[in-house]
């Protein structure tokens, strides 16, 4: 039995149990098999498009670094350290992530409320409406760069460890 928001349903459950002996009233929790379906599917898709966009960037900064093997390669005879071709790589793509991320998020805020509100097959609880709060943007806005540097470091290492002379014998 579903009860009207605001009704009491400890208070519901004991005056059933008082007024016949014979029924066994009990409060559920507050989430339903609906809502713990959604939950799964989304920290699936989740994982799956983490894992995607990390491919996309590890690709997007393969092919740029092998692009810029030239330049690398005349940094890098100026005395160019392989560790900061590493943190130049990975930080370029890291402020991409968070450029990307700046507008991406009150888009995917504007986009989850209006999927939630007009989903009438489930109610979702409030927990799951409310994602408005300034930590949990912060967090997509940090989860996007991390997931730019995790993209960015196996082209980046490549890149650093690179020697000249393979650079110009490709030219």
């Amino acid at each position: 039995m579903r009860l009207t928001p605001g009704t009491d349903a400890r208070a519901y459950a004991e005056a059933v149990a008082a007024l016949d002996p014979g029924l066994h009233a009990s409060v559920t929790g507050s989430g339903n098999a609906g809502t713990a379906t959604v939950i799964t599917f989304s920290t699936v898709f989740t994982v799956l498009l983490t894992l995607i966009a990390s491919l996309g960037v590890f690709n997007t900064v393969l092919l740029n670094t092998r692009e810029r093997r030239r330049d690398l390669g005349m940094l890098k005879s100026i005395g160019m350290l392989p560790q900061q071709v590493v943190a130049m790589t990975v930080t370029s793509v890291a402020g991409l992530g968070a450029v990307g991320g700046l507008p991406g998020i009150p888009l995917g805020i504007v986009a989850h409320r209006l999927v939630v509100d007009n989903v009438e097959v489930i109610d979702f609880p409030a927990y799951m409406k409310d994602v408005r709060h300034a930590p949990q943007p912060a967090a997509m806005l940090l989860a996007g760069v991390a997931i730019a540097v995790l993209g960015a470091l196996v082209p980046a290492w490549s890149a650093a460890r690179m020697t000249i002379a393979s650079v110009l014998h490709t030219e």
